[in-house]
């Protein structure tokens, strides 16, 4: 991709900083929010232009760079939602959006992060860009929240959402240190997971802008020629999944138990289905570089597991 006009990664966490690197490697001005202390200075390392920004708070938006941003910049939104906030999901991540799009400029071009916990399916089944969401989970409910909102109040306006599989990658495998200690699995063995390399996620949104851009995009009234799901070519049944992590680092076969009654893995678990890419294939991404699990997991496994 050649396009060096301005980058705004409003939440530069995992995603993001990894839509940073790529971005400035492209020849963009690359400004990064976050609300951490540390993390300001590992932008501000990085060679991005770091910005205090919390979407939950006007008196913040001040610091957007919204007079230097140049035509057409591209914007990501990438914002986790903090356990340890005072506001609630729906305050913070719908309130929160509505804060930043009242502040941004019509003609940027936004990629929305949103994921594929607003499918609801239990059975196992493909889902894809047309399927019925009626999620159960409070945050599958407010990233739809958010999707609509967006539709809402930019319906003429170049927007993608994207809605991510579980992003790995370095220093991101989760349980791979208790794989490789032996220590048993506290999660169900049977049941899909979908998945996406950090580095494939990142080309996504990167191809999501330039699809706004070359050729222009025509804006629909619509929401489906505006979604994508970003996964990778392989559900892969969880057990099957960290025995492979195992088989890579020469540990022995990992053991399950069942993980408490309120734990997070449960819950998550209860939403079983097999997520389609071909959209995405067709339309953003022909080639992943990491096209099924095994090979993503060669690539991680490289670095040292925390």
């Amino acid at each position: 991709m050649n396009d060096n006009t301005d980058v705004l990664v409003v939440g530069a966490g995992y995603l993001g900083q990894t839509v940073a690197q790529l971005s400035a490697a492209s020849g963009a001005r690359v400004y990064a929010t976050t609300r951490s202390e540390n993390r300001f200075a590992t932008l501000s390392d990085n060679g991005f232009h770091p910005i205090r920004f919390d979407w939950t708070d006007q008196a913040t938006s001040r610091n957007l760079p919204l007079q230097q941003l140049s035509a057409a910049a591209r914007v990501l939104v990438a914002v986790s939602y903090d356990r340890n906030s005072r506001l609630g999901r729906y305050e913070s991540q719908v309130g929160g959006l509505r804060n930043l799009l009242q502040l941004l400029p019509t003609d940027v071009r936004l990629c929305y992060i949103s994921t594929t916990g607003v499918y609801h399916q239990t059975d196992g089944r493909w889902v894809d860009e047309t399927s019925p969401t009626h999620p159960n989970r409070l945050g599958g409910r407010v990233h739809l929240q958010a999707e609509g909102l967006l539709h809402a109040h930019r319906p003429a306006a170049p927007w993608t959402v994207l809605r991510l599989a579980g992003i790995y990658g370095p220093h991101r495998v989760p349980r791979a240190a208790d794989v490789v200690a032996g220590r048993p699995i506290a999660a169900p063995e049977t049941g899909f997971l979908n998945l996406i390399h950090v580095r494939d996620a990142a080309r996504a949104v990167l191809a999501a802008w330039q699809t706004m851009a070359d050729p222009p995009q025509r804006v629909s009234v619509g929401m489906q020629s505006r979604l994508f799901l970003v996964a990778d070519d392989a559900p892969v049944v969880r057990g099957d999944f960290y025995r492979e992590i195992a088989r890579q680092c020469g540990a022995p076969p990992p053991r399950f138990v069942p993980p408490a009654a309120d734990a997070p893995i449960r819950m998550r678990s209860d939403s079983n289905k097999r997520v389609w890419n071909r959209k995405l294939r067709r339309g953003l991404l022909p080639g992943l570089d990491f096209p099924d699990y095994r090979c993503g997991l060669a690539d991680v496994l490289q670095a040292p597991i925390e």
